[in-house]
């Protein structure tokens, strides 16, 4: 077994990597209204007259009654009753759509993943027939395998004993994707039972050739409760048989963490993405002075905060702020190139502002939207300067408004907010909001006095660092 720290610590460290997926079970949809596949049996089973909770073998059920009725017909229409509703998308569907991971896997027949990743604005390549592994949609930043198929082709979906029999007549491709993602990603099972014999054939082919040497992957089960049972023998059963099973889940490479109740597995998920965005940091700020700095030594800290924070594998996003962007970037590639194998998109994103906007009104709306999408997926803000030229007068400086508008957004996010305080203007402002309720900034508690004083370039930068370094760690 493992803790949920050091889950929320393993998987983190592999969505950071790039090398993560999730496997998403039945169970991943029954918050949103869903069924599972018992519940969605049990009327078959009834008209059989065999009783749903006593059946272990479900596939099964669905065989005999396509056996007696020599029809797979009312089956199909069932599935598309039970899973073409339109059901909400759930918190946890929603995390984990939000989260940066590519390569999603399911058992499932209902479309709230694909909705997940729409709602994120990502684009999903969705495969559901073997015919579609040949070729992949363009720009894609997602894929969904859907190894069972899909409500809107019922006829060809997996539901019987004679569909699991000819999978691999029809779908063996996708049991050699699997194969593949499971021994180079590292999985987290969500709503998944492992009662599948396609996954659980493939594992079994994993764990043969490579015994011990497979990759980790992990799992998250709900503790048997004694409240389930009618007495205290058939609850000890039940124990005994979970924690049985958990010893032979490691075999194939699963960690499974248990947990009192489901809601736990949300909080796990929240965490997770939690400390997926503290890697990702933003930088707000713009200069067109540079208050008691000179602009040699403004730029040469904007550069050396970048560097530094590449350095520690942070990803950096900026708006390409006037005065102080390109020497943000400079740093960032500077490190990137030295150190980081010239992958610039894992350490920097660039979200220059658009331009040419004559309509104030359009303009401010567009601003406020794209700023709250550069902020979304970082954990980190970092403020420095923060003022403009007016526009009705060139020469005259001012705070810049829009500095102020990360900040509050940032705050709503949720974002560990480090002002940069003895370089003024805008900068200054929040860091004197932040003074005033410090008990909610406790790690800047210790650099109260030295941001606003300091102009030491290299004792900054490390404070910047050591704090975003020891909030990432949490």
């Amino acid at each position: 077994m493992i803790s949920k720290d050091k889950l929320i610590s393993k998987y983190t460290s592999a969505i950071r990597d790039g090398n993560a997926a999730i496997f998403a079970g039945a169970g991943l949809s029954r918050a949103s209204g869903y069924v599972d596949w018992k519940t969605f049996l049990r009327p078959f089973a009834e008209e059989l007259n065999l009783d749903p909770e006593k059946e272990t073998d479900l596939l099964l059920v669905a065989q005999y009654y396509k056996n007696e009725s020599c029809s797979r017909a009312s089956i199909n229409q069932e599935l598309l009753n039970a899973f073409n509703g339109e059901a909400g998308i759930n918190e946890n569907i929603e995390i984990i759509t939000r989260l940066p991971i590519s390569t999603y896997w399911t058992t499932n027949y209902d479309k709230l993943i694909e909705k997940g990743l729409e709602k994120a604005n990502r684009k999903t390549d969705v495969k559901i027939f073997s015919n579609q592994l040949a070729y992949r949609t363009g720009d894609r930043d997602a894929v969904v395998y859907k190894m069972h198929g899909d409500v809107e082709h019922p006829a060809s979906a997996v539901l019987t004993k004679d569909d699991y029999v000819l999978y691999d007549k029809d779908r063996i491709m996708f049991k050699t994707l699997l194969k593949g993602d499971l021994l180079s990603k590292k999985f987290l099972f969500i709503g998944f039972s492992f009662e599948d014999p396609n996954l659980n054939e493939v594992l079994n082919q994993i764990h043969a050739v490579l015994d011990e040497n497979q990759a980790e992957h992990y799992c998250i089960f709900r503790k048997v409760q004694k409240s389930s049972y009618n007495s205290n023998e058939d609850y000890e059963y039940a124990e005994k048989k979970q924690t049985l099973r958990i010893r032979d889940m490691a075999r194939y490479g699963i960690c499974v963490t248990l947990v009192d109740e489901y809601t736990e597995i949300t909080e796990i998920l929240q965490r997770i993405a939690s400390a997926v965005r503290r890697n990702n940091i933003f930088i707000s700020g713009s200069a067109a002075e540079y208050n008691g700095w000179r602009e040699d030594n403004a730029l040469e800290l904007s550069s050396k905060l970048a560097e530094s924070l590449v350095r520690e594998n942070f990803r950096i996003t900026s708006g390409f702020g006037l005065g102080i962007g390109s020497a943000i970037i400079n740093g960032a590639l500077s490190e990137i190139y030295r150190s980081k194998y010239k992958n610039i998109d894992k350490y920097l994103c660039l979200r220059p502002f658009p331009q040419n906007i004559k309509d104030k009104e359009r303009r401010q709306a567009l601003f406020k939207k794209y700023r709250e999408d550069m902020i979304s997926d970082t954990g980190i803000a970092i403020f420095l300067f923060g003022n403009k030229r007016s526009s009705d007068n060139s020469s005259t400086i001012i705070e810049a408004p829009g500095c102020w508008e990360e900040f509050e957004i940032a705050k709503a996010n949720k974002n560990y907010i480090i002002p940069i305080a003895s370089t003024g203007w805008m900068a200054k402002q929040i860091f004197d909001e932040i003074k005033t309720d410090i008990e909610k900034y406790r790690y800047m508690k210790e650099y109260i006095d030295f941001f606003e004083k300091s102009k030491d370039i290299d004792a900054i930068v490390k404070a910047v660092v050591d704090i975003a370094k020891k909030e990432r760690s949490v």
